[in-house]
């Protein structure tokens, strides 16, 4: 039976794809649903039919899930941001944590057994970073799925509320002063993005990401956002004129207040700058770290390296329980902060380099350091190759190996396999609630044999 495009089926949804959406089967031909919960029977509407596969949206849903919720947001499904405010919390927790393991066996080559999946206590206003796009005709929100496209977005139920209260009060800016949104098809316009990052104490930190040097009126913008957010610690300009969708600037400075903020997590007092590396989940991030701390098997007398370290969240948490830990950033902000993170909580075994993960390994492995113990965060593309590399050269006894991707953790793991390093335990740790991405975490061991 070929299947084809603009038509219909009613079809049974056996499972998830890694996105999230429904898999079901026509006459064996695989049809990926979006919206359809496992269980499900749909009527479908075939959109795009390839060789091997199709993709399909729900009609009408026949015989529904017990997992099925109404959507609690109006801008969902067609905001990005959220991935499953159609189920419930439960339905949510358990995809992910086959997810995970579905990676490590497939992709990993892997038998390890992801232990358990720690949810959230909190699905709703968790985000402690926000960052909005911003639509050359003045639309602030976030981008539709798969596209760049603005939902005009007025309230978020994943961000703090200052954080749109400072994207409403930039949006009503750019109306009265006719300030223009960044066109990246152009180049041209200024605002690029909208940032708000919050710490617990609900104090923000707010970023104007320009495309350009200044901003028309900027002292009452300055105005507008302090009457928005009271609690905002300071407002910073950040410089944007490339022309790539990097969001981050390459030059900042300080329009009013300050251009850090202040947070404490696991203990231990951070100092945190616009580009600094931050997970958004405080709760969430506390328990991802207390995982990787429990994995790490640490009795005081190891030394740990901490690869894409940030602000040295892991590297200072780990520092407690070990000798000597270093930690190597990319960024050169976050290494300066760091370094000022330690000296602010007298952590006096914490060493920090400036450097890509690449070189800092090669440059350690070669003047023969010995890490016992070492851990990467690293972003969603994973590990190059020859930092699996470098990592093995230096025969550390334990590799903890933090994931916002599992599926690239995965390939590292085979990688490492390969190197003499077999993944003992995992787990899923869910930073994200009601979007797609999972935390995972790893703990690989040097085999005997």
């Amino acid at each position: 039976m070929a299947v084809t495009k603009n038509q219909e089926y009613t079809v049974t949804i056996e499972g998830y794809s890694g996105e999230g959406m429904g898999v079901a089967r026509i006459d064996g031909f695989v049809v990926f649903v979006s919206g359809a919960l496992r269980g499900e029977v749909c009527r479908v509407l075939i959109l795009k039919a390839l060789k091997s596969a199709a993709f399909a949206k729900v009609l009408e849903v026949l015989e529904p899930s017990p997992h099925r919720v109404e959507p609690d947001c109006p801008y969902f499904p067609r905001c990005g941001g959220c991935t499953y405010r159609h189920m419930d919390y439960a339905e949510e927790l358990a995809l992910k944590r086959r997810r995970v393991q579905d990676n490590l066996m497939r992709i990993g080559g892997s038998e390890v057994e992801v232990e358990e999946i720690l949810g959230a206590a909190e699905t709703r206003r968790y985000r402690n970073k926000a960052q909005y796009p911003v639509s050359p005709d003045g639309r602030i929100g976030f981008y539709r799925a798969r596209t760049h496209e603005v939902i005009d977005t007025r309230e978020c139920l994943l961000v703090k509320p200052e954080a749109d209260a400072a994207a409403e009060a930039v949006r009503q800016y750019m109306k009265d002063f006719r300030a223009a949104g960044y066109d990246e098809r152009t180049g041209r316009g200024l605002l690029r993005h909208v940032y708000v990052r919050s710490n617990t104490k609900d104090e923000c930190l707010i970023c104007l990401l320009v495309n350009g040097k200044k901003l028309p009126h900027e002292a009452e913008l300055v105005e507008r956002l302090r009457r928005a957010c009271p609690r905002a610690v300071g407002i910073v300009f950040g410089e944007n004129t490339r022309r790539d969708n990097v969001i981050l600037g390459e030059r900042y400075r300080t329009l009013w207040g300050a251009d850090r903020l202040e947070d404490v997590l696991c203990g231990r007092m951070f100092r945190l700058s616009v580009p600094s590396f931050y997970q958004v989940n405080h709760e969430q991030a506390e328990r991802l770290y207390a995982k990787a701390i429990e994995y790490a098997q640490l009795t005081g007398e190891e030394t740990v390296l901490d690869l894409y370290c940030g602000a040295g969240t892991i590297t200072l948490a780990l520092a407690s329980h070990a000798k000597r830990v270093l930690g190597a950033e990319i960024v050169p902000e976050a290494i300066d902060d760091a370094r000022e993170n330690a000296a602010r909580s007298g952590v006096r075994n914490a060493e920090f380099f400036c450097g890509d993960a690449s070189d800092v390994a090669k440059k350690l492995a070669q003047e023969n350091l010995r890490p016992d113990v070492i851990t990467v965060d690293p972003p969603r593309k994973g590990l190059a190759e020859d930092v699996v590399e470098s990592i093995a050269r230096m025969q550390p006894e334990r590799v903890v190996y933090v994931s916002c991707d599992s599926a690239t953790m995965a390939r590292d793991v085979k990688r490492f396999a390969a190197l003499g390093y077999e993944a003992v335990r995992a787990c899923a740790v869910d930073l994200f609630p009601r979007a797609d991405h999972i935390e995972a975490v790893a703990l690989l061991r040097k085999r005997r044999d």
